[in-house]
């Protein structure tokens, strides 16, 4: 039976085949007599399960030696007071605000930094909203800022990075940190252009509970006195993770996704690379069948939007109910757009079939010629 589709924002869909083996190895795990869950997080059992789950995923997204990959609590949330915690040495960081994410992120590290607003896609070429991307070259940089940050996609608003900006080009050697929670292991990173990354699991990476860290070696060290020891990204790294009793369960289950991505294929194309193939198929589809219509409409740049999260409205909103009630009559969940912008989105994430964004594209063909 062909399980309904969800395309949640977050916490969003995770492989049946991950759920699958979660659920046969719930009481007993590799004959150990325990759940993953019921297992100290220094036991031998445990630390395979984490061992593996750190070399799959630098595997897998081809992270460099000198960075080193952290397990964290708290979310893109917390990560927002975290990162300047840790990097802005009581100084000056750099924000590119491009929605509702950013926007929160430089919020928040305000309480410990002073934040220069290098750019803002508010309005941007004339249209409301956060519709596009300013252009790097336009970004005004402060001259001694401790880190720039970026959200590489906005969840609420349907913006990506398609690129990573080239600092060294624009004459800064300043680290950039992205939030990447969005959007990780959908296509590959350019590590030489960052210096951390970090992001929430529960939208590609597994359940909510986990947070991917990413930092370069030579930006540990540097955290503020105040910074709580368990989110310091020197004593986290130095105990590789265990500091704290970390989210077991929630690694596990990301190791299993970790798995499942190493998996896949597209012709000669594997895992991370393969699913960048399979995220573009997935997102021009729907995309074609929103700009071919009359009756919905993206109104995020061609160049900068969402593989991941696409937003569209229906032109007459008064039909917003019945578009809902009917997507879910058809197990098409979750399409409803965030509270702060309102008509619909659908996340596409890495563990969504092209099968279920071609329901989705049958379904609102069917219904905009129901309501013709």
């Amino acid at each position: 039976m062909q399980r309904p589709y969800n395309f949640s924002a977050g916490p969003a869909a995770i492989p049946q085949q991950v759920l699958e083996q979660a659920a046969a190895e719930m009481l007993n795990w590799h004959g150990s007599g325990m759940s993953v869950m019921e297992m100290s997080h220094r036991g031998k059992e445990f630390i395979s399960i984490y061992e593996q789950a750190e070399a799959d995923i630098r595997e897998l997204l081809a992270v460099p030696a000198n960075f080193k990959i952290l397990f964290m609590q708290g979310g893109g949330l917390a990560e927002n007071a975290i990162v300047p915690l840790n990097l802005s040495r009581g100084g000056t960081a750099d924000f590119v605000v491009t929605g509702s994410w950013s926007q929160k992120s430089q919020k928040e590290a305000q309480k410990y930094c002073t934040v220069n607003i290098a750019a803002n896609n508010a309005g941007l070429n004339g249209k409301p909203g956060h519709t596009s991307l300013p252009d790097a070259s336009t970004w005004q940089l402060s001259r001694n800022a401790s880190y720039i940050h970026i959200c590489t996609n906005e969840t609420i608003d349907g913006v990506e990075f398609h690129t990573l900006p080239d600092l060294k080009a624009l004459g800064s050697d300043t680290p950039l940190v992205i939030d990447f929670s969005s959007h990780v292991a959908s296509r590959p990173v350019d590590w030489s252009r960052v210096g951390v990354a970090f992001g929430g699991a529960q939208k590609n990476l597994g359940p909510a509970g986990v947070t991917l860290v990413v930092v370069r070696e030579d930006l540990l060290g540097h955290a503020l006195a105040v910074c709580p020891s368990a989110f310091n990204y020197k004593t986290v790294a130095d105990n590789e993770s265990m500091f704290n009793t970390p989210p077991t369960y929630a690694i596990y289950i990301a190791g299993l996704t970790f798995k499942w991505l190493k998996q896949q294929t597209a012709g000669a194309l594997t895992g991370i690379a393969a699913m960048e193939q399979h995220n573009i198929a997935k997102a021009e589809l729907l995309y074609r069948a929103i700009d071919a219509s009359q009756f919905y409409v993206n109104k995020v740049d061609v160049n900068c939007r969402s593989r991941m999260n696409v937003p569209f409205f229906l032109r007459d909103e008064s039909r917003n109910d019945a578009f809902l009630a009917g997507a879910k009559a058809r197990g098409l969940l979750q399409l409803k757009g965030h509270k702060s912008v309102g008509g619909m989105r659908a996340s596409i994430y890495n563990a969504m079939p092209i099968a279920g964004v071609q329901a989705l594209v049958n379904y609102m063909q069917e219904f905009e010629k129901e309501q013709a």
